[in-house]
C-alpha cells in the first residue's frame, strides 16, 4: 500500500534536498575528525574541542532528516506509532542540536569576522527558543493539543533549518558579489535567514495547519462520536 501521496513525496524530497548542503556536508567533517581524509577547510575549533561539534552535527542531521518525515499527513494518519516513535527521536535530537549549538556559541572563540555581538545574541536566543518550543510541543501533544504541537514543532524546525537557508543565501551572495560576506554584513545575512524561515513557518501555521484544525473541529461537531488520534 502506498503510504505517501505524490504531493507529499514532492514536499519530502524538497525538504531533504534543501537540507543536503549543510547536513551532508557537515558529515564529512565528522568523517575527517574520525581519521578520514581532510576534505573540508581547516577548523581550529573542531581540532581543539571536537566532541561538541560532532554532537551538533549528528543531532542536527537526525533532527532535519527525520523531522522531514513528520510533515506528511499520511504518515501520521496511517502510521501513528511510527510517527510517535520518530517524534521522540526528533525531539531529543532537536534539544541536543540546540544545546550543543548554545555551548559552541558561548564557549568557542570566534573571530569577529565570523561572529559579532548581533549573531552571538541571536544564536543564544534562538537556541533557547528552539529547546523551549520542543519541550512545549511535547507537553502540548500529551494534552492532546495537536494544533499547538504541530505549530511549535514547525517553529523549532524552522530554527533548526537556519543553516540550510544561510548556505543558500551565502552562496547567492558570493555569486552576486564575488566575495564571501564577513563581519557585520555576515551577521545580518545569517540572522535574516532565520527570520525568513520563521516567517515561512508562521505562514504555514496559519494557512495550512489552522484550516485543518477548523475542518477537524467541524467534523467532530457533525459526528460527536468520532475519536481523533
Amino acid at each position: 500500500m502506498r503510504i505517501l501521496r505524490k504531493s507529499e513525496w514532492a514536499i519530502l524530497i524538497f525538504i531533504i534536498a534543501f537540507s543536503f548542503l549543510p547536513t551532508f556536508g557537515a558529515l564529512f567533517r565528522v568523517l575527517e575528525m574520525a581519521g578520514g581524509p581532510a576534505i573540508m577547510p581547516t577548523n581550529p575549533r573542531a581540532s581543539a574541542m571536537p566532541v561538541p561539534i560532532v554532537l551538533h552535527i549528528l543531532s542536527s542531521f537526525l533532527f532535519l532528516i527525520l523531522g522531514a518525515l513528520q510533515f506528511p499527513p499520511s504518515i501520521r494518519q496511517r502510521r501513528p506509532a511510527a510517527h510517535r516513535t520518530l517524534g521522540r527521536v526528533v525531539a531529543a535530537a532537536g534539544c541536543l542540536s540546540a544545546g550543543s549549538g548554545l555551548w559552541m556559541t558561548h564557549v568557542y572563540s570566534f573571530p569577529i569576522s565570523l561572529q559579532g555581538s548581533l549573531l552571538y545574541w541571536v544564536r543564544i536566543t534562538l537556541g533557547l527558543l528552539m529547546i523551549g518550543f520542543i519541550v512545549w510541543a511535547v507537553l502540548a501533544i500529551r494534552s492532546r493539543n495537536a494544533f499547538q504541537h504541530s505549530a511549535l514543532m514547525l517553529r523549532a524546525y524552522a530554527i533548526g533549518q537556519g543553516a540550510s537557508t544561510q548556505a543558500f543565501i551565502g552562496i547567492g551572495w558570493m555569486i552576486l558579489v564575488g566575495t564571501e560576506a564577513t563581519g557585520p554584513l555576515r551577521d545580518v545575512l545569517m540572522v535574516s535567514s532565520w527570520a525568513i524561515n520563521l516567517l515561512i513557518a508562521e505562514a504555514l501555521i496559519w494557512t495550512v495547519l489552522a484550516p485543518r484544525r477548523r475542518s477537524a473541529a467541524r467534523a467532530i461537531q457533525k459526528n460527536p462520536l468520532r475519536v481523533e488520534h
